[in-house]
């Protein structure tokens, strides 16, 4: 085993900037891994990732059911808010109950559904670009990538007037849960009260839904539960999921997109050059360095993944990103190519928790970099900025990207 993994410290800054690295030198190392420090495996292979991803048989998403067991009563009484909801979300639920809600929101999300959605999308793409083109420089997240894909949530859940400063301040809160060390000071609350004013705000539009039904999804949902479907919580719930993890990922899937292109002008040319590997390019950037490094399982009982016995109740760390850059997959798996094709990523994760809204965020990449490609030169990162990631094992987030560019004219 190499020295240098026997930390294990997943939330070591230089992890958390570089976690390529330190996957790599685990799979070379140990595909199937005992982080000592994080009490559970870590899956950097693409088989065993796979596997896993598509063993519901065998592998819980039971999240806060699995919490509930490892915290005490005093610490599940300090997130009770957090508990009540994330609990329904369909991400963290096992069949029968995710298969209900799954099903139901599928057609919705549908490649050929959310092709409508396009026009608008390439709109408020351009709508941003106008707003900074003329100025040679941005702050990618805020001026450019939030907007996009939270313009698009909260028109599917048919409330697109919805206060976003707001919204976007109760995500950040929100994701304090998922992204912030465990020793932060006061790491819990701020969680709880941006969970709850969310819910504060979505409620009086659900009732108002219930009231005057219309062809959202909001609308939809109220339908399942009145038909005995689904219950009160479960549309609660998934409406919190739909507007923080529907704009939360693709907002860093384009912040990350547009910093690797950045890093590789040549790839930015050759997509400008030839537009037509767009498609390419997105998959490719998803693979690259997608928003969503990992995700959590638990073993439901004893059994064996790759060469390891994995005991009832452990948990694993399936590393998408460490699956996405193994070399038994992809040929040089390192390298950016925007043309690369075939390209099996599991940026999107892989089975039954397949990312629902995976159509919706492809297409809404595609504008975005459509956009950027037609309007500016490669951008460089601010000459004062210094870049920096939310600490996290879970998702990939900058905290920002300022960046100078020229107008193309």
């Amino acid at each position: 085993m190499n020295t240098a993994i026997l930390k294990d410290d997943l939330m070591a800054p230089e992890v958390v900037a570089d976690p390529h690295s330190y996957y790599r030198t685990l799979r070379e190392n140990e595909r199937v891994h005992w982080n000592e420090r994080w009490k559970g495996w870590v899956l950097t292979g693409y088989k065993e990732v796979v596997d896993v991803l598509r063993d519901p048989e065998n592998f819980s998403s039971d999240r806060m059911g699995y919490l509930e067991k490892e915290l005490s009563q005093e610490e599940q009484e300090s997130i009770a808010p957090i508990f009540h909801v994330l609990k329904y979300w369909m991400v963290f639920r096992d069949p029968p109950e995710h298969t209900v809600l799954r099903m139901l929101l599928n057609k919705l999300f549908t490649p050929v559904a959310i092709e409508r959605y396009r026009p608008m999308v390439r709109k408020i793409v351009q709508k941003a670009l106008d707003k900074v083109v003329h100025t040679g420089k941005m702050e990618v997240i805020r001026d450019f990538a939030y907007d996009i894909p939270m313009s698009v949530i909260l028109e599917l859940i048919g409330a697109p007037d919805l206060d976003r400063d707001k919204i976007k301040e109760w995500s950040e809160a929100i994701g304090v849960f998922f992204f912030i060390k465990a020793d932060e000071p006061r790491r819990r609350e701020i969680a709880c009260e941006g969970i709850n004013s969310l819910v504060e705000y979505i409620t009086p539009l659900i009732q108002q839904r219930r009231d005057h039904p219309g062809i959202d999804l909001i609308s939809l949902l109220i339908s399942a539960e009145e038909a005995g479907q689904i219950t009160y919580n479960d549309v609660l719930a998934t409406c919190v999921l739909l507007i923080f993890g529907g704009h939360e990922t693709t907002m860093n899937l384009i912040a990350n997109g547009t910093l690797a292109l950045m890093e590789h002008p040549e790839q930015w040319e050759k997509l400008r050059d030839n537009p037509v590997f767009l498609k390419r390019a997105v998959e490719e950037l998803l693979r690259y360095d997608g928003s969503v490094k990992s995700t959590v399982r638990w073993a439901k009982k004893d059994v064996m993944v790759g060469d390891k016995l994995v005991k009832q109740g452990e948990r694993l760390l399936v590393s998408l990103s460490g699956a996405n850059r193994d070399p038994l997959q992809f040929e040089n798996p390192d390298t950016l190519d925007v043309t690369r094709d075939p390209n099996l990523h599991v940026a999107f994760a892989h089975g039954i928790h397949v990312c629902l809204g995976a159509s919706l965020a492809r297409m809404e990449a595609e504008e975005a970099f459509a956009g950027l490609i037609k309007r500016i030169t490669c951008p460089k990162v601010d000459e004062d900025a210094y870049l920096n990631y939310y600490p996290s094992v879970v998702h990939r987030a900058l905290k920002n990207l300022p960046v100078t560019f020229h107008a193309i004219k």
